[in-house]
């Protein structure tokens, strides 16, 4: 799946520091995906190809709520997230975890956006 840069895309992002796609291993990533709130964060993400800000996401949570299923989905390995001033741009790891886990990470994809 190849995303889209925002598009106020300067070229000076910076990369937040995520795990090594051979470090990730799949009970962090179906931990990471059992709390609802972060499953319809990856739903509405999978939904778009761009690269989205926690304000896209419209989940009426507060910000230190949103700012910890992040850090757990990045910690998780499944979002990488750039940062351009003082917005965070979140994108999902889909290759990267397909590659590492055939079939599981598009198989939760479809079901999720077939829901």
């Amino acid at each position: 799946m190849e995303l889209s840069q925002p598009a106020c895309y300067s070229g000076s992002m910076r990369l937040m520091k995520l795990p090594n796609i051979e470090d990730i291993d799949i009970t962090d990533v179906m931990y990471a995906l059992s709390d609802p709130a972060r499953v319809e964060i990856i739903r509405l993400m999978a939904s778009t190809n761009e690269a989205m800000t926690c304000g896209d996401l419209q989940l009426d949570r507060p910000k230190s709520s949103m700012s910890h299923h992040f850090k757990i989905l990045r910690s998780s390995g499944i979002v990488q997230t750039q940062i351009e001033g003082k917005e965070h741009y979140n994108t999902l790891r889909t290759e990267e975890l397909e590659n590492r886990f055939p079939g599981v990470f598009k198989s939760i994809i479809k079901y999720l956006l077939s829901q």
